[in-house]
């Protein structure tokens, strides 16, 4: 097909890709459906937690993103302090085999090209322990 403009859901494109890319694409957007899809449905501060070099900031305009774009889907519980809980939709979901072989993709590269250790930070004789105490502090 030739490079004829389309529309879709708000989103001008030329091929399928570029929708695609638009969708799911980026830095964060593939992580946040992948981690909803490991672990079901989330809180934000469980996705925050479990991605800690995304800003706050962030992970609320790529929520956004994906919720507006019928990715994700947000449940507001009307509860003091408000609970807001986030899921995969059908077509969500849809896209995790395609996440799950990116992954896959990753490992092999890093079998191929070596994989670095890297500090954390803590010093050799602090022990798990330590390093959750750490984490529930943030």
């Amino acid at each position: 097909m030739g490079c004829q403009l389309r529309r879709c859901s708000g989103k001008e494109y030329y091929c399928a890709m570029e929708l695609t890319l638009q969708l799911i694409g980026g830095k964060w957007k593939p992580l946040i459906m992948y981690r909803l899809g490991q672990d079901g449905t989330q809180r934000f501060s469980e996705l925050k937690r479990s991605m800690p070099s995304i800003t706050q900031k962030m992970l609320t305009q790529q929520l956004r993103e994906l919720e507006n774009d019928g990715i994700v889907h947000r449940d507001v519980y009307a509860e003091v302090p408000p609970k807001v809980e986030y899921s995969l939709t059908e077509i969500g979901t849809s896209v995790l085999p395609l996440l799950k072989r990116l992954c896959q993709w990753g490992e092999e590269y890093e079998k191929l090209r070596g994989v670095e250790a890297v500090c954390t930070g803590l010093d050799e004789d602090d022990d798990a322990t330590s390093l959750s105490a750490a984490a529930g502090s943030r």
